[in-house]
């Protein structure tokens, strides 16, 4: 009776440990100021930012503290930690230069400092202007308005700081980094139908600039063509016979992030032709009969108009040859 006793005492000991050690666990990467409304926060650091209450040791001073983590310590590894990096943080204010004055925050830890990622009170706004105060070069002239600044996207939310390398800076990582946000885009690149983008053959900065771009979609180049002739440079014109919906935009016809008819179209020919072309001399009923024809089987319309990017020769004006 008595081991049966120890038994279940050392059960409820166990119990109540592991208990103990979520709540420190908790507690540990939790901030002192979570308590705090954000705009109290924030008036709090525009307060210090105002006084400019920076510490005389730098980082020596935060370490005192924070040397015990190896998220901290892991700065250390990366370009933003290094002190002969002339541009870095450690260079110049070091902790202080991303997390704003220490003012008084080290005496009892009450006093906030500039937290970064989707769980910190500072507004992403601000969050990124600390980032953007150092990272405000050419390619990222057009952040500000594009659509990840619009939808309040931190810099933070893509990157890591405290790392000897950021993941999103291998290709391996980006595609499913971006995905994490870009769902519709992530269901169409496994679409039967797509562009090498699961596999890494191709990663979303081929085309786009996360950091904004003065073209739609923050694309690269001036125009979805432009972008797309980047490596498509067989489409690319002029052409003697030229095809409206191409010269005018690549996606009147194409999905770029896949799809699940052939060559990533919108639509299934000879259905997506008709969106133009309702009135071009066929039967109606060659397109939707029950029979087996040229309009129904292999290319679709293709079998006779298979230059549909357009035609060089003398005798194309139907995008025949």
């Amino acid at each position: 009776m008595n081991m049966e006793i120890r038994l279940k005492f050392k059960s409820i000991a166990k119990a109540m440990l592991c208990i103990l050690l979520s709540i420190v666990s908790i507690s540990a990467s939790a901030t002192p100021w979570d308590d705090k409304k954000p705009e109290d926060v924030v008036a709090t650091l525009d307060k210090k930012f105002a006084e400019g209450k920076y510490s005389a040791k730098g980082a020596d001073t935060c370490l005192i503290c924070h040397k015990k983590s190896a998220v901290v310590m892991a700065i250390f590894d990366g370009v933003h930690g290094n002190p002969n990096v002339k541009a870095s943080p450690m260079a110049d204010l070091q902790c202080e230069a991303c997390h704003g004055p220490l003012g008084n925050h080290n005496k009892g830890g009450k006093e906030p400092m500039i937290t970064f990622g989707e769980n910190s009170p500072v507004p992403a706004e601000k969050q990124n202007s600390v980032c953007m105060s150092c990272h405000n070069d050419s390619q990222r002239i057009a952040w500000k308005g594009n659509h990840h600044d619009n939808a309040d996207v931190a810099c933070a939310s893509c990157h890591q700081v405290h790392t000897a390398k950021d993941p999103i800076s291998d290709k391996a990582n980006e595609v499913a980094i971006c995905t994490q946000c870009h769902t519709q885009q992530k269901a169409d690149m496994h679409k039967r139908s797509a562009h090498p983008l699961q596999w890494q053959q191709m990663v979303c900065s081929d085309c786009h600039n996360p950091h904004g771009s003065l073209n739609d979609s923050s694309l690269k180049q001036m125009s979805v063509n432009e972008n797309c002739y980047s490596c498509h440079a067989e489409k690319r014109g002029p052409k003697l016979w030229e095809h409206a919906p191409v010269t005018d935009n690549c996606a009147n016809c194409h999905n770029p992030h896949g799809s699940v008819n052939e060559a990533m179209l919108i639509s299934k020919p000879p259905q997506l032709c008709q969106q133009c072309h309702a009135s071009d001399g066929h039967s109606s009923n060659a397109y939707f009969g029950n029979q087996t024809n040229a309009f129904t089987s292999g290319n679709s319309c293709m079998n006779c108009h298979g230059q549909v990017h357009g035609s060089n020769h003398p005798s194309g004006k139907l995008l025949q040859r």
